[in-house]
């Protein structure tokens, strides 16, 4: 739903990173460039970031039982 705020595997916070993250990369720069420039060097972090897919909105359409 939305991103973690450490990532699993190693704890390093990285929620604050993601608006960040999908701001750029929608604007057309290479996912490999922005996480460079984020700091996301181990590949654990990386691999969080690669394969989040943001479910927040699809959600919250959906009425509570």
């Amino acid at each position: 739903m939305i991103i973690p705020i450490c990532c699993f595997s190693c704890g390093k916070p990285v929620a604050h990173l993601w608006a960040d993250y999908v701001e750029r990369t929608s604007k057309g720069e290479h996912p490999k460039k922005v996480m460079d420039d984020l700091g996301l060097e181990r590949y654990c972090c990386r691999a969080m970031f690669m394969g989040h897919v943001d479910l927040l909105d699809t959600v919250a359409k959906f009425k509570k039982a």
